[in-house]
């Protein structure tokens, strides 16, 4: 395996809704409403600045996401050692960009008055990750999913989750967002993106029509970062095994060394991630790993082990890396 995270385990096991705990403990900011509203057992109302500190001189705590990322880069370290985990593997770190916490927990007023401090608090986790675990033990993978519901809101389809910016044009905003954190990780730590449509009791906000928005946004990132971007990871919906679902890929920039196609489905085996590994073949990829469409951290965990078998049994093996 070229890189293994962690799973998001503990109170990171529904992605960002642990941050309102961090809003939570933000001076300077307040709830917005009086009755809590529960997503996944977590109040995800939005907060806003309560006039106690200006809003300028607002500064968030500690996120967490580097205090995890260190922990478990201790077990990581050890189970190296170990033998456990190959010699060459990579300890992959998962994080979100500024757009999805700060859509989720902060009001829509209130969003252009908190960016710059949340942008900043991230960008901290990062230097703190990238400062104490060894560039060539390490990679990145920044998480694009509040991003699309904007791209599908802004077209005018109807969205489980729809989002609506404060900034304009749309494209250029979302992608400079996100090649602001991009770019604070070293140009000797690997990167790579996950583009994702949601994955909340496994279904998506909206389907994707097919992978057009997809490959805009992975170029439109590529167009504007200056690091190198290691892998680019997106969704194959289930019913998908037509060659049109793949075709835009086919204007893909080359600046991503690696893609992964999240083709893999435990509801239909091998069998439909063949039939989907063909589509992809006869729309002209031939070049690509398969995944998941978004992980497979918050499934039952007798379905891990089933999953892993299954990604064994349609992939061909990567050779066998030279360790210097």
């Amino acid at each position: 395996m070229r890189r293994i995270p962690d799973g998001e385990v503990g109170k990171r096991f529904h992605w960002i809704l642990f941050q309102g705990e961090v809003f939570d403990d933000t001076p300077g900011l307040a709830r917005v409403g009086d009755e809590p509203v529960i997503m996944a057992g977590f109040d995800i109302r939005p907060f806003a600045p309560d006039g106690t500190v200006p809003h300028e001189e607002i500064e968030f705590p500690e996120l967490g996401y580097a205090e995890a990322a260190l922990t478990s880069y201790e077990d990581f370290a050890r189970l190296r050692a170990e033998g456990v985990i190959s010699e060459g593997t990579r300890f992959q770190v998962s994080l979100p960009t500024p757009l999805a916490p700060l859509s989720t927990f902060v009001h829509p007023d209130a969003r252009p008055l908190l960016e710059r401090a949340y942008t900043s608090a991230l960008v901290d986790e990062i230097n703190e990750i990238t400062s104490q675990v060894p560039a060539a033990d390490l990679a990145i993978q920044f998480d694009l999913a509040i991003e699309f519901s904007y791209i599908e809101t802004a077209a005018g389809r109807e969205v489980a989750i729809p989002s609506h910016a404060w900034f304009e044009p749309l494209l250029d905003g979302l992608v400079t967002r996100a090649a602001a954190v991009i770019e604070s990780v070293p140009a000797e730590v690997e990167v790579g993106l996950h583009l994702c449509y949601g994955d909340v009791g496994e279904k998506h906000f909206v389907e994707p029509l097919d992978t057009a928005n997809l490959t805009t946004v992975a170029n439109a990132i590529a167009a504007e970062v200056t690091r190198p971007l290691n892998w680019l990871h997106l969704p194959v919906p289930i019913d998908r095994d037509d060659r049109e679902y793949f075709a835009p890929l086919g204007e893909l920039a080359d600046a991503y060394q690696e893609l992964y196609l999240g083709l893999i489905h435990h509801q239909d085996g091998a069998d439909g991630a063949h039939a989907r590994i063909d589509a992809a073949k006869r729309a002209g990829l031939t070049d690509f790993g398969v995944a998941t469409e978004c992980g497979f951290g918050r499934g039952p965990a007798e379905r891990t082990v089933p999953l892993l078998q299954l990604h064994a049994a349609v992939a061909d093996p990567l050779p066998t890396p030279q360790i210097d």
